[in-house]
Order: structure tokens, then C-alpha cells, then sequence
């Protein structure tokens, strides 16, 4: 990969993960000021909608980012086709959010709020689309300025009316004004190379035909991931309430809040997956699918284990009345193991071209979601959705997992074990010892206790040796055509 390709892959890994914090600390700072029956009806408005999200896409913007790079001299003709279907997909996810909002029930205000979230989905369509052009160009530089411009404009403007004039149709406004920005913002940058004629939609019957075709399993497994992130919030708001939606997604924020820490490793990783399959060098992929077990334990296991050790000091954060968060909060986080595991099953099964075995894990775990919910939820209230959320996960990494030695040769459960059971029982260690001298040290002197102790426990473990440390500089280094937003839970 040529430098200035690497640098804009830089910057736009890091231009995510300061989104991803700035909107954390947002909606933190929306839940002390809202509290839980306003911030239930926002953050339930904006599950609705991003369910819907999918459909304003279908899996075209992947397909779009491939095809660009691949043959970049009919990228014009792809762009005005792609904007041709992408049209009536935007206005039946909008008719399918504004009906849901209607058919379940909801009040004026969840109402009015998914309307006006509708919008944001809009805008957030056009913006995928143009920077996956520009991805396909190797242009990253944009995306990378305007998602983080985006999240400041919204910040700022979402501050302002918190301060001033607390409103939750203002909150969602403050959305479109950052939203509305990066669509404007990437459309400029697309027009720029291509002319204004590369808005005008172009309808091809037979192109775009095989470009739903092409789009299919992209679709899928992006449907498959917007239910499973979401569905619970939408159960708990028909089940027991939007206040409880409310408190419940105060624990859900700061758990995938912490996604944002594999994805500079991730994006590394696919490509040297790609060539040793390609290479047929069995060897040099066991070490590598090693490495990444062992990178993405070390980072999910502490965190995982200390949220567990401080959850109630975690979830205090955002103010009074979400004290129930915290049980909540304490269950939830540890589907970040299975998680943040799953991120190199997942590269390995793509690398070696069983995407469609990856979606169709994805789309049993979306059901055993769904069920689980519905069964937990009334049983348990909010922390029926943390168990589901667990058992869910777990089965999306175990089942991805069991398809791991067909591509790699020998490689099962007894080795992952090796690996990941000395870091999780560090982390154990880390979070009893953590829970136990919390009292008498108070939150913020616990988090560097806990550091202290999971670092010995490591090197007592022998989980944390030089060739580890060695070959994470090494992947990092490795060459990549873009970086790509793999999260598997929004």
C-alpha cells in the first residue's frame, strides 16, 4: 500500500474512534439531562429507525466500494445506477419506520421523533454512499474530516439546546444538522471527480439486476446485525415501558461503546488473512488467527471484568434515576468476549470466501436474539435483554468458530482454551481483586489498582510474551486497501 494511502487509513480509524468517544460522552451528558423517560423515547426513536437503515442500502455501498477500485472508468455509470435503487429503498425504509412507529403503538412523541429521525437515516444513506465511492477512489482523507466534523457539529448543537433548551425534537434535529453535513460534505467530494452529472440516477434494468445480486449478502448480514442490536430495545418499550428503554440503554452504551478498540487491528487483518489463504500457507495463518485471538482476549477480557467491578460507578455517570442500569451494565459487558472474539473468526471465514457461511451464523443468531428476548424480557425486565444479549453473542462466536477448522486445518476449542483461559482468568483476578478494595479506595483510585493487577496477573499467567508484542507492531504494519467499519453491534 502506497504511504498516502496508509496515512488517510490512519486518519480514518482515528477520525471513528474520536466520533465514537465524542458521542459517547454525548449521549452521557443527553441521559444526566433528559433522564430516563426522555432518553427511553430518543434512543427508542433511533432504534426504530436504524432497523430501517438497512434497507435505504441493501448492501449496494459494499459492492459500490468494490467495483470502483476495481474498475474505476465506469465508476460513474456504477454511482448514477446505485443512486437509482438506492431512491425507492430510502423512501420504503422511511414508510417502514413511520409504520412501525404507528402499528406498535407508540405515542405522539416516539412518533414524531421517528419522523424526524427518518430524515437523519435519509442523509445517512447519501453519506454512505458517497465516501464508499471515495473508499473506492483510495481517497479516505474526506470521510475521515467529515465523520468527525459531523460529530462536532452535532455535539455542538445537541449542547446547546441541553443548556439552553432542552427539547428531544431538537436533540434528533442536532443529528440531521451533523448528518446532513456528511451527506452535502461526501456529495461535493464525488462531484468533484466525477461532474454533476454523477447525481442524476441512471435505470438499467440488467446492471441493476446484477448489482442486487452482487449486494444480496451484504444485505442480509447487515439486516441480520441491525435487528440483533436493536430488537431488544423495541421489546422492552412494549413490554415494560420507554423509561426502562431509558435505563437500559445507558448500560447499553457503555458497553459497545468499547468497539471502536479492534478496528485499526481488524482492518489489518482481513488483507494478511486474504494472501496466506491465497498462499495456501496454513502454518503462517494458525499464527496469525493466534495473534488475533490473543490481541482481541487482552483487550475484551479487562474491560469486561473492570465494568464488572464498577458498574455502579460506571453508570452514576450519567446521573440520577439509572441506578437499575447498573445490574444491567454488569451482565451485558461481557458479551464484548465473544464479541471482540468473533472479529477474527469472522475475518478468517471472509478471507477464505465463506461470507455465506458467516451470514447465515448471522441470521440464526438474529432469530435466537429475538426469541430470547421475548422469553427473558418479561421474565426478568431490562436484564432479560443483558441475558439474551449474552447467549445471543456467545452462539454468534461459537458457531462462527466451529467453521474455523475447515479453514484451518486442526485448529479447535482446545487451542482457542490455551490461549484466552490464562487472560480471562487474569481479568477475573483482576476484577474480584478490583470489587473487593473498591470501598476503600473509592472508583477513580480502583482504576489504576486494576491495571497494576491485571498487568501481574498476565506476567504471572505467561499470557503477555515478546513474539506477541512483536507481531502486533507487525500486523499493524500490514497493507490494507481500505478500512471498513466492522462492528458487529452498533
Amino acid at each position: 500500500m502506497s504511504s498516502p494511502v496508509a496515512k488517510n487509513t490512519l486518519y480514518l480509524t482515528a477520525a471513528s474512534i474520536a466520533q465514537k468517544v465524542l458521542a459517547f460522552f454525548y449521549f452521557l451528558l443527553l441521559a444526566r439531562v433528559m433522564r430516563p423517560e426522555a432518553t427511553g423515547d430518543y434512543f427508542l426513536a433511533l432504534s426504530i429507525t436504524t432497523i430501517f437503515s438497512t434497507v435505504t442500502d441493501l448492501g449496494v455501498t459494499p459492492v459500490v466500494i468494490r467495483d470502483v477500485a476495481k474498475v474505476p472508468e465506469r465508476a460513474a455509470d456504477l454511482i448514477r445506477r446505485a443512486l437509482w435503487l438506492k431512491i425507492p429503498f430510502m423512501a420504503l425504509a422511511t414508510a417502514g419506520a413511520v409504520a412501525m412507529s404507528l402499528l406498535l403503538g407508540y405515542d405522539s412523541t416516539v412518533r414524531e421523533l421517528v419522523l424526524v429521525a427518518s430524515l437523519v437515516m435519509l442523509a445517512d444513506a447519501m453519506s454512505l454512499l458517497f465516501y464508499g465511492v471515495l473508499r473506492g477512489h483510495h481517497t479516505l482523507r474526506f470521510e475521515s474530516l467529515g465523520i468527525f466534523v459531523g460529530q462536532t457539529c452535532t455535539l455542538l448543537f445537541g449542547g446547546i439546546v441541553l443548556l439552553a433548551h432542552p427539547s428531544l425534537h431538537l436533540l434528533v434535529l442536532a443529528l440531521l444538522v451533523g448528518s446532513s453535513f456528511n451527506a452535502i460534505y461526501s456529495a461535493r467530494h464525488v462531484v468533484a471527480i466525477y461532474g454533476w452529472s454523477v447525481l442524476r440516477p441512471r435505470f438499467d434494468k440488467a446492471a441493476i439486476r446484477s448489482l442486487l445480486l452482487a449486494a444480496l449478502p451484504f444485505a442480509l448480514a447487515g439486516m441480520f446485525v441491525k435487528v440483533y442490536s436493536y430488537v431488544d430495545s423495541v421489546i422492552i418499550s412494549k413490554v415494560i415501558g420507554t423509561a426502562a428503554v431509558g435505563v437500559y440503554a445507558v448500560a447499553y452504551k457503555f458497553t459497545y461503546a468499547f468497539q471502536f478498540l479492534p478496528m485499526a487491528f481488524v482492518a489489518a487483518l482481513y488483507p494478511g488473512m486474504s494472501a496466506m489463504v491465497g498462499k495456501r500457507d496454513t502454518d503462517g495463518l494458525t499464527r496469525l488467527f493466534d495473534e488475533a485471538v490473543w490481541y482481541v482476549t487482552i483487550l475484551a477480557a479487562p474491560i469486561a471484568f473492570g465494568l464488572w467491578a464498577v458498574a455502579a460507578d460506571a453508570i452514576a455517570l450519567a446521573g440520577d434515576g439509572y441506578a437499575n442500569a447498573a445490574p444491567v451494565l454488569a451482565v451485558l459487558i461481557f458479551v464484548l468476549i465473544p464479541i471482540f472474539l468473533d472479529f477474527p473468526v469472522g475475518s478468517l471465514l471472509n478471507a477464505a470466501n465463506r461470507q455465506a457461511t458467516k451470514t447465515a451464523v448471522m441470521g440464526v443468531t438474529m432469530v435466537i436474539n429475538v426469541i430470547s428476548n421475548l422469553l427473558l424480557i418479561p421474565a426478568f425486565g431490562i436484564l432479560g435483554a443483558a441475558y439474551s444479549g449474552v447467549i445471543s453473542f456467545t452462539f454468534l462466536f461459537v458457531a462462527g468458530f466451529w467453521f474455523v477448522p475447515q479453514v484451518i486445518p486442526k485448529y479447535g476449542f482446545a487451542r482457542l482454551m490455551r490461549t484466552t483461559v490464562p487472560i480471562v482468568l487474569s481479568a477475573a483476578a483482576m476484577g474480584i481483586a478490583t470489587r473487593l478494595v473498591r470501598p476503600a479506595t473509592g472508583f477513580y483510585l480502583a482504576l489504576p489498582f486494576a491495571a497494576f493487577v491485571y498487568a501481574v496477573m498476565l506476567v504471572l499467567s505467561r499470557s503477555v510474551q515478546r513474539h506477541h508484542l512483536a507481531a502486533i507492531v507487525q500486523l499493524i504494519r500490514r497493507k490494507t486497501a481500505y478500512a471498513e467499519d466492522t462492528a458487529l453491534h452498533d
